[in-house]
Formats: structure tokens, C-alpha cells, sequence
């Protein structure tokens, strides 16, 4: 006999119980594609007095740099400081052998930007927000001795 469960939403779940959720993937995961290897990136762009100005964060995982958040104060915006910061997280990734990198936009962001790059769109959300889209991006980097290890 099976026992009964019951789907239950729940907004303000506690972190224990969502633990358990991101703990049972964790393994499930693991089991067949091996440990992700995840470690944090974290890029500033910091003034003359130590003020953060611009930044870059994300993470590696199984190999991959994602980038989550690019951002640069609008008075720094156009003055290659957004590109600086990608080739400093591409740069860090391939010490890490990562094969590449990917990324999401909404439409009126960066599109542009990030293919003047080389990051290449391999899918698009329609009406994500709402009357948007948003376009993901990916780039794969050179294959080398040590990024096949």
C-alpha cells in the first residue's frame, strides 16, 4: 500500500524544508552527472574612494560560468568597463577549465552587447516579462589541453 501525499503550496516555506528539496536534487544530480564544483564569481568596478561603481556576479558550476547580474552606474556606462568585466569573468572561468559561458537578457537590455562578444542566442522566452522577451546566450570557449582534463 502506498502512502497517501498531498501537494501543498506554500509560499513562506521554511529554510529547513526547502533544504530538503535543494538536498534531494543535490544527490539525485550528483548520482549521475558527478559534483558541480560550484563556486561563487564576484567582479567589482570600484571608484577612486573603494565605492562599488559596476559589477559582475554568478557562478561557476560543472564547468560553466554563469552570469547572473551585470551591472555598471549609468555615469561609467560606455566606457568599456562592461566589457572589462566580462573578460575578467571569461579570464577567471578558463583558469577554472570552464567550457563556456552563458547568460540571460530581456530584450531591452544587453542583446547587443553580449554578441559583439561572441555569445550566441540558443533560446528565446516570448512574453517574458509580459509584452518582452528574454534571450539566452551562450559562448563556448577555445578547447585546450587543459580544459580537456
Amino acid at each position: 500500500m502506498t502512502e497517501r501525499v498531498r501537494v501543498s503550496v506554500e509560499p513562506h516555506a521554511s529554510p529547513e524544508d526547502v533544504d530538503v528539496v535543494q538536498r534531494g536534487l543535490r544527490a539525485f544530480n550528483v548520482a549521475r552527472i558527478g559534483e558541480p564544483m560550484e563556486e561563487p564569481v564576484r567582479i567589482f568596478l570600484r571608484d577612486e574612494r573603494g565605492q562599488i561603481v559596476g559589477g559582475l556576479l554568478g557562478h561557476i558550476r560543472w564547468r560553466w560560468l554563469y552570469v547572473a547580474k551585470l551591472w555598471i552606474h549609468e555615469a561609467h556606462r560606455g566606457e568599456g568597463y562592461g566589457i572589462a568585466l566580462m573578460e575578467a569573468a571569461e579570464a577567471h572561468a578558463r583558469m577554472r577549465r570552464c567550457l563556456g559561458a552563458y547568460l540571460d537578457t530581456f530584450e531591452y537590455q544587453a542583446r547587443p552587447f553580449y554578441e559583439k562578444l561572441g555569445y550566441t542566442v540558443f533560446g528565446t522566452h516570448e512574453g517574458y516579462p509580459p509584452g518582452y522577451r528574454q534571450y539566452h546566450l551562450s559562448k563556448r570557449f577555445p578547447v585546450g589541453p587543459s580544459t580537456l582534463k
